[in-house]
């Protein structure tokens, strides 16, 4: 039986992916056999849930690929054209619209060359993904995520293998490809575990912000809600409905990486009492781990901090080590909060224990 956890992070890509164009270039005559078919039964279920695939073999035999994408039940048509060609665009997205799967001779290509990079932009591909026989590795691991801007001194570290691939990948995404993945291509259901799940397992090269923390909206209240529930009910954190976080929405911010929701923090300010408090602190269970935590927590500060605010406190029952030991909090007594929060602390009798920080705020 499927883990319920992996269900639910596959169904959360479906409609963002639903309608896109993913250019996919594979080195068929270097990987095995094995790998290959589960990539294109992958490949299948993607065109099945709307993506719009364009499949440029790089080496092997292109019929035998081919043949092999009828076998797995992809509707797939071959491009009469090379990518150099002017007119394959055009015949590309005529076969994209008939609702078939591109599969191109890309032979005559190394992965990400200009040319493929060029065509994978007139297609409009929000991804180009290589799958291939070399994956980038830093200090001998791969790294799910690496921003452009970064790639270059990156790749100059002496740290990287594929570093000529990493500057290409960033390259293709300073052109305006907003996502590029560079994966092993002879591991068995790569694609799925890369693409259907927040970490990933290859190495993304990206374009925009991949993790980002952004205020709360208000269609995300719902999210935001099953997300801490799990914790509400442990008395880990202090209940709330929609319409507490509503009417305070601006003090809620969350961390989302590839725009989905795997965190949460609170600022809650006490004017004329020069205090916050750090509150509805979460990180979601197969996200913990990261430091995204210590991030959320940051973040807060900083906001914090720029309006003035001296220092900031947070209560907690069961995160003493975390507020401790990961932001540096020191541990004090209740009566050095707010005289509202002292008297709704004494009136839950949840024990919580006091943490506070002072910030330098800028002069």
């Amino acid at each position: 039986m499927a883990d319920q956890g992996d269900v639910r992070a596959v169904l959360q890509y479906v409609p963002q992916f639903r309608g896109k164009t993913f250019v996919v270039l594979i080195e068929a005559g270097l990987l095995p056999e094995p790998a290959i078919a589960e990539s294109l039964l992958d490949l299948a279920a993607m065109e099945d849930v709307g993506v719009k695939l364009v499949l440029g073999v790089l080496g092997g035999d292109l019929k035998d690929l081919y043949d092999w994408t009828l076998e797995c039940e992809i509707m797939s048509a071959r491009l009469t054209r090379p990518f150099s060609d002017p007119e394959a665009i055009a015949e590309a997205k005529a076969i994209l619209g008939r609702g078939q799967t591109v599969v191109a001779d890309a032979s005559s290509n190394d992965p990400l060359d200009p040319q493929v990079v060029a065509f994978a932009l007139g297609m409009g591909a929000v991804k180009v993904i290589a799958l291939l026989e070399e994956a980038i590795l830093i200090d001998g691991v791969p790294v799910p995520a690496v921003a452009a801007s970064d790639a270059n001194a990156l790749a100059a570290s002496g740290t990287v293998t594929g570093a000529h691939l990493l500057r290409a990948a960033a390259e293709a995404c300073r052109r305006g490809i907003p996502r590029v993945h560079v994966l092993n291509g002879r591991r068995q259901g790569v694609l799925v575990d890369e693409l259907f799940s927040n970490e990933g397992v290859g190495t993304m090269v990206h374009a925009d912000s991949y993790r980002a923390i952004r205020p709360l909206r208000e269609e995300d209240i719902p999210e935001l809600l099953g997300m801490i529930g799990r914790s509400v009910r442990r008395t880990k954190l202090v209940e709330r409905t929609y319409e507490d976080i509503e009417v305070r929405i601006g003090d809620y911010h969350v961390m989302t990486i590839d725009d989905n929701v795997v965190g949460c923090v609170a600022l809650h300010e006490y004017p004329g009492e020069a205090v916050a408090e750090v509150a509805c602190l979460y990180v979601k269970l197969n996200h913990e781990g990261r430091g995204y935590g210590v991030d959320l927590v940051h973040h807060a500060e900083k906001i914090a901090a720029e309006r003035g605010i001296p220092r900031v406190f947070a209560l907690t029952t069961r995160a003493a080590d975390f507020f401790q030991n990961r932001v540096g909090y020191t541990e004090r007594e209740p009566e050095i909060l707010p005289q509202r929060r002292f008297r709704q602390l004494e009136e839950s009798g949840r024990g919580s224990k006091v943490f506070e920080k002072i910030l330098a705020t800028p002069s």
